[in-house]
Order: structure tokens, then C-alpha cells, then sequence
């Protein structure tokens, strides 16, 4: 006689193809905002690198253009960055190597700027309210979205600033925050707040290097700072989402 124990199985975990099939839904739900997501994400990798090499040739020639080198700056830098083609961290090292800090720094925070706006712009007009409808099918997605930015100006401003305060990619944060519809002035206000610091830091740093590389002598501090800052903004960011998610498993239960 068989044993019965032999026809019981354990509820399996998703297994890994579960998640990418459950992944690639979600992507394709987004419409065109499935592959900008993943252009966001992968894109500026490979910019790093190309800018990299070309640096010690388009610094001397930004210097050389003069005021019009500084308005060709900013332009590049907001599409380029805008458009998830470069990292911000390295067209602010450009800004400081090229112009110095006194018109390097507020250069690339316009620039920075610029970009976040092309990025939300470029977001808003691919998803439109895709994602917000897929937050809405799922409670703990809607507790958590509520919880975080739908919850008023106020706390849409704190998520932003915690966010852009942390170690966040740029280009793909530019395109979440558009497609979940963040409020526009939260969006900048928490944007310049947020990036300013690191920002102006960099092109600090790019002053007066012979060369710039991939490694600056300083590009170990900025990072353990910026690694302190977003272990606090995660944390209270979790802390937020878990709140909202007890209150619906209260609810439920």
C-alpha cells in the first residue's frame, strides 16, 4: 500500500521562471514604457564608458568655446542625461574639469534639472496612467503607493528627496517617479534639493585634475558618503511601506 504522505507536496516557492514571466507582464502592461525602463537601466552603463574615453577631448573644447561652451554644456548635458544616454556623475565631472566650480557647479545642477524634466516628460508620455492602474489591481502595491507619494504634496516631496539623496540610478528613478505620476513640483522641488549636494561635489572634485577617469582620488569618499545616506533613506522609506502594508493585512484579517 503506497503511503499517502507520497501524494502530499509542499507548496512550492515561484521559482525563477515564475518571476521573469510575472516581470515581463508587468513590462508589457507598461506599453512603451516596458523597454524605456530597460533602456533606463542599461543605457547609461555604456554611456560611462564612451564619455569616459572621450573626456580629455571634449573638456578642452568646451573650455576653449568660452560662454558658448557653457550654454553647449548644459544643453548636452540635459538631453544626454534626459535621454538615459550618459550618468549624471560624470557630465558633473565634466562641467567642474572644463569651466571650474564657479561655473561648473551651477551649470550641471541646470543641467541636472533639465534632465529630470526630459526624463519625466519622455516617462509621463509613454506609460500615461498604465502603471497607475496596474498600483490600483494590487491592495499592498496601492497601500505602499498611497503610503509613499499618493498620500499628499508633502510626503511626495520627502519620497523624492530620499530617493534622489540616495545611490539611485538617475535615469531610471526620472521614469518610475513619472509613471507612477508624482506631483511635477514635488518632482523638481525634491529633484535640486535632493541632487544638489552630490552634484556640486563632484565637480569639486573634477577641479584641477590633469585627467579624468573612471577613478578620481575622491570617488571612494563620495561613494561611502553616498552609501550612508541611502542606508537611511531606504530605511525609512521601508519603514513607510511596511506600515502600509500592516494597515491592509489589519484590514483583511
Amino acid at each position: 500500500m503506497s503511503d499517502e504522505t507520497d501524494k502530499i507536496t509542499p507548496a512550492s516557492e515561484p521559482s525563477l521562471a515564475d518571476m521573469f514571466r510575472n516581470v515581463r507582464s508587468v513590462l508589457r502592461r507598461l506599453g512603451p514604457g516596458g523597454p524605456l525602463a530597460l533602456i533606463a537601466m542599461t543605457l547609461p552603463v555604456i554611456g560611462l564608458a564612451t564619455l569616459a574615453s572621450l573626456f580629455n577631448v571634449i573638456g578642452p573644447w568646451l573650455k576653449a568655446q568660452g560662454g558658448a561652451g557653457v550654454a553647449i554644456y548644459i544643453l548636452g548635458f540635459t538631453l544626454c542625461a534626459g535621454l538615459a544616454i550618459f550618468p549624471t556623475h560624470i557630465l558633473s565631472a565634466l562641467g567642474g574639469w572644463a569651466v571650474g566650480f564657479a561655473v561648473g557647479a551651477p551649470a550641471a545642477c541646470c543641467g541636472v534639472l533639465g534632465a529630470a524634466l526630459v526624463g519625466y516628460a519622455v516617462g509621463l508620455r509613454a506609460t500615461g496612467e498604465r502603471a497607475v492602474r496596474l498600483i490600483a489591481e494590487k491592495p499592498k502595491w496601492k497601500a505602499v503607493y498611497d503610503a509613499l507619494i499618493g498620500s499628499g504634496f508633502w510626503r511626495a516631496l520627502l519620497i523624492v528627496l530620499l530617493v534622489r539623496l540616495a545611490m539611485s540610478p538617475f535615469a531610471l528613478t526620472n521614469f518610475l517617479l513619472a509613471a507612477t505620476r508624482v506631483h511635477p513640483l514635488a518632482y523638481v522641488i525634491g529633484t535640486v534639493v535632493g541632487l544638489a549636494p552630490r552634484t556640486c561635489a563632484v565637480v569639486f572634485f573634477a577641479v584641477g585634475l590633469k585627467e579624468v577617469t573612471m577613478e578620481t582620488p575622491h570617488s571612494r569618499a563620495l561613494w561611502l558618503i553616498s552609501l550612508a545616506i541611502t542606508v537611511v533613506a531606504v530605511i525609512v522609506i521601508a519603514y513607510l511601506a511596511n506600515r502600509a502594508v500592516a494597515r491592509v493585512t489589519e484590514q483583511r484579517e
